[in-house]
């Protein structure tokens, strides 16, 4: 019977030992998955938080494009006026050939020959002061 005394209690320490370990990873395991959890939440209420900020910006984008918000944006924040007639100048488009939609020859110069594109010749844009649209002499 002292052989069996003798083997029973290191069996009943290592039991022991084995279940107290096993109770500490099971306890560490929960802990970690609380932890998680609650990074879980957050970064679910951090992900419909950004979603919200999206829609909220997509609206806002939208309504910045309608004609009616930029003309408040261009009167309120910028001090913008409508251009009174005297400062519009008309561009005279270029005639177009019917059968390919392209300029006629003739009317091309060479860039050499001229620096300004024909729908700007005449025009100058001045920055000093004021910017408006003058009229030139057309060049020879």
């Amino acid at each position: 019977m002292s052989h069996v005394r003798d083997a029973f209690l290191p069996l009943w320490t290592l039991a022991i030992v084995a279940t107290v370990s096993a109770f500490v990873v099971h306890l560490a395991l929960r802990g970690k998955k609380v932890q998680l959890g609650y990074e879980l939440g957050r970064a679910r209420q951090e992900q419909a938080r950004l979603r919200e900020v999206k829609h909220v910006l997509e609206l806002e984008a939208a309504s910045n494009k309608t004609p009616e918000r930029i003309e408040i944006v261009a009167r309120t924040l910028l001090g913008m006026e409508p251009a009174p007639p005297d400062r519009i100048v008309p561009i005279a488009a270029l005639p177009r050939s019917e059968d390919e939609g392209q300029v006629p020859d003739s009317r091309i110069r060479r860039s050499h020959e001229r620096s300004q594109p024909q729908a700007f010749r005449g025009l100058s844009l001045h920055t000093w002061g004021h910017d408006s649209l003058t009229p030139e002499a057309e060049p020879p």
